[in-house]
């Protein structure tokens, strides 16, 4: 049985799972490690300065033979570098796949393939899908409501991949993401029409995730009804949702009667600082990095509602193959169990 599918063809890799760029938390050694596996490993540069992007390209390409994708949020408002610097910079640096997040493609579609990459758009509709179609995107990346992170969609993902496959036909790749963690969800997302699957909470609790241990801790401590689909820690990009694990910071605001920003119990506390010395407030939207000191369970904890199937840390090429094992069997095991039931 092969997993070999038009997405694989498409970017030159084994296996259609994407490990998704988990902001902060990515890493070259976690793209590598993916991609090495026979995945497509993911960047997030987005809050990166262009020096540092181009580095961490560098780096990654000096770790791996095998493709790995370069991640941009689409929206000026959430970084001192304007887009179109910073696309810039990552098509100089070599990046052969670029996927574009929270925005319109439309303005960069046209330089990515001028430089000879691929482009992903993320999307959370079917109607964001045909519009990204129309830009000339090559694949396009359904999110659901079950991711962790923050949240371009307010649909499941069973709800969003069909409409989104009848929506583009079977011309442009389809990437399924949002609470998917193992095999049986990769499966399930092939059967919905999808041609692959991005997974991001099962990659942050992977040795090479740039992420705190007691944020890691967390995740293998929480089930599927420990996270929360907020607006809660906005501060740094305001208004967007996101999915977290539910911690004292939000509970806290609960109490207080969920008061609007401005309101907030403790909203000018510093919680912790990073590894510059700088402080992060309560309410940030900073990720816990290893090198974050403070009190940690009370910041953001980006989860989505897949951290049940989190049961331990592992090297991220042994969390691939697990997938791969995982999915296998699932869809090996079907037919067998259509007849039982029958």
């Amino acid at each position: 049985m092969t997993l070999r599918t038009t997405l694989c063809d498409l970017l030159e890799i084994e296996y259609p799972i994407v490990q998704a760029p988990i902001g902060s938390a990515t890493c070259p050694a976690l793209a590598a490690a993916v991609s090495n596996a026979g995945g497509l490993g993911h960047l997030a540069v987005t809050w990166r300065d262009l020096a540092e992007t181009r580095r961490v390209i560098d780096e990654t390409r000096g770790l791996t033979d095998e493709p790995f994708a370069v991640n941009l949020v689409v929206d000026d408002a959430t970084t001192s570098v304007a887009t179109a610097d910073h696309l810039e910079a990552v098509l100089d640096a070599g990046a052969e796949i670029v996927t574009l997040s929270f925005g319109d493609a439309d303005p960069h579609v046209g330089r990515i393939h001028d430089a000879g990459a691929i482009v992903a758009q993320t999307v959370g509709s079917a109607e964001e899908a045909r519009d990204a179609v129309d830009a000339g995107v090559d694949i396009v990346v359904t999110q659901g409501l079950e991711a962790g992170g923050h949240v371009q969609s307010d649909v499941a993902t069973t709800a969003l991949v069909p409409r989104v496959a009848d929506a583009v036909g079977a011309d442009v790749p389809i990437v399924a993401a949002g609470g998917i963690g193992d095999g049986r969800g990769i499966a399930a997302a092939l059967a919905l029409g999808a041609d692959g699957a991005w997974l991001g909470t099962r990659f942050v609790a992977s040795e090479e995730a740039r992420v705190h241990e007691a944020y890691q801790r967390r995740l293998r401590e929480s089930d599927e009804t420990d996270t929360e689909y907020t607006t809660l820690f906005e501060k740094g990009w305001p208004g967007t949702p996101h999915r977290v694990l539910r911690n004292e910071t939000l509970e806290r605001w609960e109490r207080a009667g969920s008061p609007p920003a401005g309101e907030r119990p403790g909203e000018t506390d510093t919680v912790a600082t990073t590894g510059d010395g700088e402080p992060i407030e309560r309410y940030d939207e900073a990720l816990a990095t290893p090198d974050v000191d403070g009190a940690i369970e009370e910041l953001a904890l980006f989860a989505g509602q897949s951290v049940g199937q989190v049961a331990e840390i592992r090297p991220a090429g042994a969390v691939l193959a697990d997938l791969v094992s995982e999915t296998h069997t699932a869809i090996s095991g079907l037919p067998g169990r259509q007849n039982a039931d029958g």
